[in-house]
């Protein structure tokens, strides 16, 4: 007797009722969930990995929906949320594995570490920094949930509007007024912060003052920032690897508004660079070059600039991330890392 086919899913059914039928070893109702959130459980992973890992999260997240389809318990919430709880804490084991540190070659006497460069700033310098972005952390921290996530998927995830919206299952314009909302809320909540930076201005108290002026314009840069990347208008721009060396998921992304003088660029999975190098990012408008300045991967390859000049107002014909040693001229001179060329 010939074997029964079972009936053709509803691609338009519910989550709920398709994971059921998974539990019932059916695996086109598998390849349907597959196809509507495999992109967000990518992203979501994609946030804190490179692009190779989050891909293989992508594999075991839909491996464990197969294997504990049966858990699935409807009463305590949706199929999204479940899929979600699952992608989160696969990344945040591959987190905590990449975080042990490998066992370091002694040097008792410090020679080794005497005999390495410091590229990075004085410590009061680097404490200075940690500390406005510090102060800038806990504003975002203490905005109303909602808005903060809203304003983080936009600004630090370089969402668009729409991508915000259908992530968070908004309307379009209900994601557009948190983002807003959430920006007007963290200017009041910096706005005394800067009134009294602007005290000691007024007292001549010339070193603190200095360092106080400093920190009010990179507060006022990141705010700047703020409003091109949670604008609706921004056209992203995706710099693709060009060294062959480059581990896999490596790219920046550019973001800038018409008009606006403020562009943000973001770069993933960029090693270290060679001793005595940094990267360097540029613009081109015609024949003329634009720096936007230098680049700092993290530890974990990810780094971000905020650069203003009158040049950037127009959308460039051309982005570079080179490898430059000391002194940077004017123009890139070292070999192309990153690169986005219009068409």
């Amino acid at each position: 007797m010939a074997r029964e086919e079972p009936a053709p899913l509803d691609a338009a059914g519910d989550d709920e009722s398709l994971l059921a039928r998974v539990a019932a070893g059916r695996e086109d109702a598998l390849a349907l969930l597959h196809r509507r959130y495999a992109g967000l459980v990518f992203h979501l992973a994609a946030r804190s990995l490179d692009r190779a890992a989050a891909e293989e999260i992508v594999q075991d997240v839909f491996l464990t929906v197969w294997r504990r389809s049966e858990t699935f318990d409807p009463s305590r919430g949706r199929f999204r949320s479940w899929l979600l709880q699952i992608a989160h804490r696969r990344v945040l084991n591959e987190l905590r594995r990449r975080s042990r540190r490998p066992r370091l070659e002694a040097d008792p006497e410090g020679e080794h570490a005497a005999s390495l460069a410091d590229p990075g700033p004085e410590p009061s310098e680097a404490a200075w920094e940690e500390y406005r972005r510090a102060v800038l952390r806990a504003a975002v921290e203490a905005l109303p949930p909602p808005q903060r996530q809203a304003l983080g998927l936009a600004f630090f995830d370089e969402l668009s509007h729409e991508q915000v919206a259908t992530l968070l299952e908004l309307r379009l314009g209900t994601a557009k007024t948190r983002i807003r909302s959430a920006l007007l809320r963290l200017r009041a909540q910096l706005t005394p912060i800067l009134v009294t930076l602007a005290l000691f201005l007024a007292a001549g108290v010339t070193a603190l003052a200095l360092r106080e002026l400093r920190l009010r314009e990179g507060f006022a840069r990141e705010e700047r920032a703020l409003a091109v990347a949670t604008s609706s208008d921004v056209v992203p721009r995706h710099l693709s690897p060009v060294a062959p060396e480059l581990p896999a998921g490596a790219h920046g992304s550019y973001r800038a508004r018409s008009g606006s003088e403020t562009a943000i660029l973001t770069v993933t999975a960029l090693p270290a660079p060679p001793a005595g190098q940094s990267y360097q990012a540029w613009a081109r408008h015609g024949t003329r070059w634009t720096r936007l300045g230098a680049i700092a991967p993290d530890a974990a390859g990810h780094g971000r600039l905020i650069a203003e000049d009158p040049a950037l107002a127009a959308p460039p014909e051309e982005l570079r991330v080179t490898l430059e040693s000391t002194p940077i001229d004017v123009a890139p001179r070292g070999p192309e890392v990153l690169r986005w060329r219009s068409e």
